[in-house]
């Protein structure tokens, strides 16, 4: 009886666990919908305190620097493999440069791509969600000729390119007026995600946990002389 007890106050609090998971949930979801509904903010070469741009709506505007095109390889698009290109927009002739996920290229094992045709020349206009770049993601790998990673890293990015490199990256959004690929996309739907789920089923085990004790004890006094 002590285990299925010990278990039921386990599994209690798995429940509760997830409970707070989804209050977290949900107020970042809040946070993510406020920053989102302010105007969009333009990115200047000088700017500071980039942090507090996480979500934003941002615009930028500068040229491509094709020629350190990053691919990150392993994605999936409506069960498409491929991979994303991302490529820093300067934002001055020498920099600094922001990082723009272009979008997904289809490409069969998910690694390998020809990325020529892809350019986009001339002084442009970009505009996306802004995200954070994460640090200590790893080293890139060389396959085929070809540099991909399987997540960016802003520190190994920085000790790559000739400039400097502004700590956020541009998710650009689908515009009419921009090339069928790389394929942009909208940022996804903000939800709860499975945490009221896996709740009711630590509760649910819990509860089953607790009767099972319960009626073990039963048994066991109908036993007793």
């Amino acid at each position: 009886m002590a285990l299925l007890l010990l278990a039921a106050a386990g599994f209690a609090r798995l429940g509760v666990w997830q409970l707070s998971r989804l209050r977290e949930r949900r107020a970042h979801n809040q946070i993510t919908l406020l920053a989102r509904a302010v105007p969009p903010v333009t990115l200047v070469p000088d700017m500071k305190r980039m942090d507090t741009l996480a979500e934003h709506r941002v615009a930028a505007r500068g040229r491509y620097d094709h020629s350190h095109e990053i691919v990150v390889r392993g994605d999936v698009l409506q069960g498409v493999p491929g991979v994303r290109l991302v490529t820093p927009l300067l934002l001055a002739a020498g920099g600094p440069a922001v990082l723009v996920d272009r979008g997904f290229l289809p490409t069969p094992d998910a690694v390998t791509v020809d990325v020529h045709g892809a350019d986009e020349p001339g002084e442009l206009t970009v505009r996306g969600i802004a995200l954070p770049v994460p640090r200590g993601a790893g080293q890139p790998i060389e396959h085929e000729g070809r540099v991909t990673w399987r997540r960016l890293d802003l520190d190994a990015l920085r000790d790559r390119l000739p400039y400097d490199l502004l700590p956020i990256l541009i998710k650009q959004t689908p515009d009419t007026g921009l090339p069928r690929f790389p394929r942009r996309l909208e940022p996804p739907p903000l939800d709860e995600g499975p945490h009221l789920a896996y709740a009711l089923q630590w509760f649910l085990f819990a509860g089953l946990a607790a009767a099972f004790a319960v009626v073990v004890v039963g048994r066991s006094g109908r036993r007793e002389p």
